[in-house]
């Protein structure tokens, strides 16, 4: 078909388009492109389009669908003043991340190295300080020396290498209240499983749970402490190494609930009843 003299591109395309009764949403459907593209074709939005590669290749396939000629179509896109064609020197979208990438290499680079020469200036340095922080072996050796000729008579070096007679050691039961000062100590003997709590002045638990047949427990804490057993038969009480009987504090059912007072004694605890 020849092209009319005074007809655009935009006007033929749409022309074809209608004397075919397709719209613009049709004709895009069967050409498997956005409206928009078919829009812009025939509005003469080239611009929009992209580059001119594009706006051709459009154009052609349009053109073929409508069966218009596009050679002729070409030919006037061709002719078209340079303002109205698309601006070329736009950078397209898909080459963004790519020059992303090329930017983010030198950098991701530049890092590691910082990095593993950080690591190599730690492995360098970091073992070479750490025999200087430890004191010198032979000064400890030297004061004992020192200490050992400042005590002993020059006439009798052997007494050197004699060791003092090691002190005796205090009875268990009598340096444990020396480290509670006003306390008292206690221990059970279990025979049988019971229930045992005690508890110091100041509320804290000493001892609290279910204790096993044949175990023995010892604690020590600031008078006057606070007792509970649930099985009272089943307990041999010591109070600071000295036996002490529960049959006054135990009541009927078997439990105990009873203080230790400063001096050593037991007194059934406030509310609850005695052995009766």
């Amino acid at each position: 078909m020849s092209a009319e003299e005074g007809v655009g591109i935009g006007a033929r395309l749409r022309a074809a388009r209608e004397r075919r009764g397709l719209t613009t949403l049709q004709a895009a459907e069967k050409l498997h492109v956005e409206p928009r593209v078919l829009e812009c074709l025939e509005g003469e939005d080239f611009a929009a389009l992209g580059a001119e590669v594009y706006v051709r290749g459009h154009l052609r396939r349009y053109a073929d669908f409508l069966g218009e000629s596009a050679r002729e179509l070409q030919d006037l896109y061709a002719g078209l003043a340079p303002a109205a064609r698309p601006d070329l020197t736009r950078i397209p979208r898909g080459e963004r991340p790519a020059q992303s990438q090329r930017l983010m290499v030198p950098a991701l680079t530049g890092i590691l190295v910082v990095a593993l020469a950080g690591i190599v200036w730690w492995a360098m340095t970091l073992p070479g300080e750490r025999p200087h922080a430890l004191p010198p072996a032979p000064a400890p050796d030297a004061k004992v020396d020192n200490a050992v000729a400042a005590v002993t008579p020059a006439a009798a070096p052997a007494a050197v290498t004699v060791a003092p007679a090691p002190a005796a050691l205090p009875h268990p039961a009598t340096a444990t209240q020396a480290a509670v000062a006003g306390g008292q100590t206690l221990t059970l003997h279990f025979s049988g499983e019971s229930w045992a709590q005690v508890a110091d002045a100041h509320g804290r638990l000493l001892l609290d749970g279910l204790q096993g047949a044949g175990a023995s427990r010892s604690v020590s804490g600031a008078a006057p402490l606070r007792v509970v057993l649930g099985n009272a038969p089943a307990v041999a009480l010591e109070v600071n190494g000295r036996p002490a009987s529960l049959a006054a504090v135990t009541r009927r059912r078997g439990d105990a609930h009873f203080s230790v007072d400063a001096t050593g004694e037991l007194a059934v605890a406030h509310g609850s009843g005695g052995g009766q």
